[in-house]
């Protein structure tokens, strides 16, 4: 029944073979994933399916009477479902310790931290993973963008040698995938911060079994505009090559000839893309997140993100609007991200 069902979803197009590959992953070595927000509605929904198809280990942070008694009136069986209350939790003075040793020297006292940890369940989540009391925290549904990233960056923070953390959403056509960054986190990338981008974006579709054909985007072709905006680009883009060399990467380019084979062919024959990128590295945050949502609404895409790279440990940002689906699809891309980094230790 489960090979007819992926048999029947793959005719619907590339963008159900896609989510149903990376459900499969997830579900060969299930992580635990917590949920600071274990008491709404969506969670609780999203739960239910991740238990039932064995995707991941939910871990809920709430009062656990308040939990189970919604889950009861929404039908949901949570099972033996982990569930912890900051207030009353056995591990709340080693978690103090932990954040306050980490955050002493920026202002934040022993009882601030205390109180933080009781009051603020996405620092709770975030020092869990830290702890590795948890693989990856999922949070955001009823939250600011910042309120999550904020704890995670304090608690956890991004892995050595990079300059910061990068935001990636991955944007499944029917026939078709393609990733856009920076879409979250940078407001006014350097050349630095635009091929760390590149990069980390192209590692991620290979994550998904996708060969990434990495396009840096610009208002310019190949210096048919001189611009210090284009200037940044067309230096990000060597900088790329010199790192990945084996990385099909080309810039700057214009979105149109990275997306259409024909004028790629007739008008820039020596670019490498040939009009077939699906890698897409923004010069800046503004451009990069009006495109997604807009390719989201104008092209029925779903979009699956924000996917936050760069981080030590794995955690990923809900968008408000994800309706039970997107938790779902984030939550695998959580254990698959807990994955890889199990792998890299």
């Amino acid at each position: 029944m489960a090979k007819y069902v992926e048999h029947l979803e793959a005719l619907q197009g590339r963008s159900k073979e896609i989510m149903r590959a990376m459900i499969n992953k997830a579900k060969a070595d299930p992580k635990r994933v917590v949920f600071p927000e274990g008491k709404e509605d969506k969670i609780l929904r999203s739960v239910q399916v991740l238990l039932d198809e064995k995707i991941a280990m939910p871990i809920l942070i709430g009062d656990e009477k308040v939990i189970r008694e919604k889950a009861k009136a929404l039908n949901i069986d949570l099972r033996d479902t982990e569930i912890i209350n900051p207030r009353t939790s056995e591990k709340l003075d080693v978690y103090t310790d932990v954040l306050f040793s980490k955050r002493q020297r920026k202002g934040l006292t022993r009882y601030d931290a205390r109180r933080r940890l009781r009051e603020n369940r996405n620092y709770f989540g975030a020092v869990m993973v830290e702890q590795g009391d948890a693989d990856a925290l999922l949070s955001g549904i009823n939250a600011h963008y910042p309120d999550v990233i904020s704890p995670a960056i304090e608690v956890i923070g991004k892995k050595e040698g990079l300059s910061k953390v990068h935001g990636l959403y991955m944007m499944v056509f029917k026939k078709k995938v393609v990733f856009c960054a920076d879409t979250t986190v940078t407001i006014e990338p350097t050349v630095e911060e635009l091929a760390e981008t590149a990069i980390l974006a192209s590692e991620h579709a290979r994550h998904f079994d996708i060969t990434p054909r990495v396009a840096m985007l610009s208002f310019s072709n190949f210096g048919s505009a001189y611009h210090p905006l284009t200037l940044k680009v067309k230096k990000a883009t060597a900088l790329v090559k010199e790192t990945a060399p084996d990385l099909t990467v080309d810039g700057e380019i214009q979105a149109n000839v990275a997306l259409d084979p024909e004028i790629a062919k007739n008008q820039y024959p020596f670019s490498g893309l040939k009009g077939n990128a699906n890698v897409f590295i923004f010069p800046d945050l503004q451009s990069g997140n009006i495109t997604y949502k807009m390719l989201a609404k104008l092209g029925n895409a779903v979009a699956v993100g924000p996917i936050l790279m760069g981080m030590k440990k794995p955690i990923h940002v809900l968008q408000r609007a994800d309706d039970v689906a997107d938790i779902v699809n984030m939550a695998a891309v959580a254990v698959n991200d807990a994955q890889m980094n199990e792998l890299n230790q």
